[in-house]
């Protein structure tokens, strides 16, 4: 499988940007500086989790400033949660104006990325496959499916027409 850096992950949906900035990127402080001696071995001996914000700026790459600081911080490698992933297709399409494809692509190189982990990437995959089948459905009601459905909790109900068209879905009616 090949691997994507935060760079190449761009390349996929990078929204041209005129924005300058020359001021001095400040350095991460490690965690024994940062909070204290007692808790260096803590945030050292696991991975480290990001939040949507820190997700959005590796793709769009928009604010120079915090590209430099989120590639500083995932480095060492970073968790990514369902919840930032579903967050984070939501402002690519709704704020960044995305297509279902760029999303889709933008998904396929996170789950492929060097320094990155997503939760339960089989789960993630499996919705990325429904997703480009039917992308008017939404990455995140594809996600959820697909989690249900790995935790053996079908079928999912919902409200929704085209979702509950699904198998493993019940419409509720």
């Amino acid at each position: 499988m090949a691997r994507f850096s935060s760079e190449e992950l761009a390349v996929t949906v990078q929204q041209t940007s005129t924005m300058h900035f020359s001021r001095k990127v400040n350095r991460l402080q490690s965690p024994q500086k940062k909070f204290g001696k007692e808790f260096a071995g803590t945030f050292e001996s696991v991975m480290r989790a990001i939040d949507t914000n820190v997700l959005v700026r590796l793709i769009v790459r928009d604010d120079e400033v915090q590209v430099d600081l989120a590639e500083e911080f995932v480095s060492q490698g970073a968790w990514v949660a369902h919840l930032v992933l579903a967050e984070t297709t939501w402002v690519l399409d709704s704020v960044y104006g995305r297509t279902p494809g760029q999303v889709s692509d933008a998904i396929d190189k996170l789950l492929k990325h060097e320094h990155l982990t997503l939760q339960d990437s089989d789960s993630v995959e499996r919705a990325l496959e429904t997703f480009r089948k039917k992308p008017a459905l939404g990455f995140s009601d594809c996600l959820v499916l697909e989690i249900s459905r790995k935790a053996g909790q079908l079928p999912l109900g919902t409200f929704d027409r085209n979702l509950g068209k699904l198998d493993g879905t019940a419409r509720l009616v």
